[in-house]
């Protein structure tokens, strides 16, 4: 099986999780066989700053992945993974090593479309703008898992 990881690197499994699939830099692509990765390499996301809808899950397709592990993704992305066959995760956060073990261990499963993204930013502010307007973007996808993870720090304190 062959999973790709959007990154904001080419760090391979120490590369941090992308915010968003369409609009990273990069994709670690893993092999994994009896749960266990066995090889990996990095490719160069060729719509990065570039980014039109539907581009993408079709490049990600010709690399052969069967599951997309990323941060968030909006909901015409999901529909296009579908068709692939490509099964598409959201929710991954850290390194590319974190989210391949969460997914590989059960805990990182299902996909949500993003609540925020680069149609609720002003013209011109999202990552086909300008690098303020990705950072903004950037900002807007930490504070939403930074809030998640102060949720659940809550809950597990009160315990």
């Amino acid at each position: 099986m062959r999973i790709a990881i959007s990154a904001e690197g080419d760090r391979g499994l120490e590369s941090v999780v992308s915010p968003h699939f369409g609009r990273c830099p990069c994709y670690v692509l893993v092999d994994v066989e009896g749960g266990q990765a066995k090889e990996l390499r990095v490719v160069e996301n060729p719509y990065y700053g570039q980014h039109v809808p539907g581009q993408v899950p079709a490049f990600i397709h010709s690399q052969g992945v069967e599951v997309m592990l990323t941060s968030g993704m909006g909901r015409r992305a999901i529909t296009l993974f579908k068709e692939y066959g490509i099964e598409a995760v959201t929710g991954a956060q850290g390194t590319v090593r974190r989210a391949l073990e969460g997914y590989l261990g059960g805990q990182l499963r299902g996909v949500q479309p993003c609540e925020e993204g680069y149609d609720h930013l002003p013209p011109g502010a999202g990552y086909e703008g300008n690098d303020l307007g990705r950072l903004q973007e950037d900002m807007a996808m930490l504070r939403q898992q930074m809030a998640q993870i102060l949720d659940r720090l809550d809950r597990l304190g009160g315990k």
